[in-house]
């Protein structure tokens, strides 16, 4: 039976929101854009098993726009990574859950987050050693518009296509804004479908990145790919802090907020309505 993508990322938003509220800040917007990738990869796609989190062969998700970590987290613990109770330890001393992902910290993190920009090369290694093992893995990794204007993005870029890791599938979260204004503003990176395609990338565009169905079908269209010789990007048109409306409104502002309880039980109550 196939999964009700809706309910289950009403269900992620809800988590990550209670995550991030348990400390009273953090990374709201780029969180909640990412939800309907984290729920269709986790739950729909990607060949993982959370009582072998270390699985020869698995595919891996490494989220190089770091700052999405409480997503992945409230997405991990639904999946059976670890108990929903340390989501309230998030960046707390001792916690296996820091602000950003960590993976000697937090079972099911496959790279660690660091400068943006990093997890992406990662990404593109991790893709070359899988073709070299010939495991059949693909390799997911999520990236920031944001983190787009780092120069390492596209020498990863380059390097993908040159060794035509075709089981490497790239999602830009292009939400259109990032820490102090709009992407436009700060360092505007359209045409961005035109500049992967010069890449030597396969491109796919969705419109509407927080219509878990539109991600699903861009997913499976990225591994219907394989086999060309060119790596996969996914550009997500999303709205930074989807799902939230008082959220969704503060724009830049929202990449790192302050929740106070009441806000927090706001937020909650407009996903759980299923407004979004």
């Amino acid at each position: 039976m196939s999964t009700d993508l809706k309910a289950l990322c009403r269900e992620l938003r809800a988590d990550t929101v209670e995550c991030i509220g348990s400390i009273g800040r953090g990374h709201m917007g780029g969180c909640l854009s990412a939800i309907e990738l984290l729920a269709v990869l986790y739950f729909e796609e990607m060949n993982i098993d959370p009582k072998n989190p270390k699985m020869e062969g698995r595919d891996r998700f490494i989220c190089s726009k770091g700052h999405a970590g409480p997503a992945v987290y409230a997405t991990l613990a639904k999946k059976g990574y670890f108990d929903r109770s340390l989501l309230y330890t998030l960046n707390q001393g001792g916690t296996s859950l820091p602000s950003h992902c960590d993976m000697l910290r937090t079972p099911g993190i496959d790279m660690t987050a660091g400068s943006l920009g990093q997890g992406f090369s990662c990404a593109a290694g991790a893709a070359l050693a899988s073709k070299l093992e010939n495991d059949g893995a693909t390799v997911y990794t999520l990236i920031g518009d944001g983190e787009s204007q780092e120069g390492q993005i596209w020498e990863a870029a380059m390097f993908a296509a040159a060794r035509k890791l075709d089981n490497l599938i790239g999602f830009t979260d292009y939400n259109k804004y990032q820490l102090d204004a709009s992407v436009a503003d700060v360092c505007d990176i359209a045409p961005l479908a035109d500049k992967w395609a010069a890449f030597g990338w396969n491109v796919i565009d969705v419109a509407n990145g927080n219509d878990p169905y539109a991600v699903k079908d861009a997913v499976e269209k990225a591994k219907a790919n394989r086999g060309s010789g060119k790596p996969t990007m996914v550009i997500l048109n999303t709205t930074k802090g989807c799902g939230v409306s008082f959220i969704e409104a503060m724009h830049e502002k929202n990449h790192h907020v302050d929740l106070s309880k009441e806000d927090m039980q706001r937020a909650l109550d407009e996903i759980k309505g299923g407004a979004n």
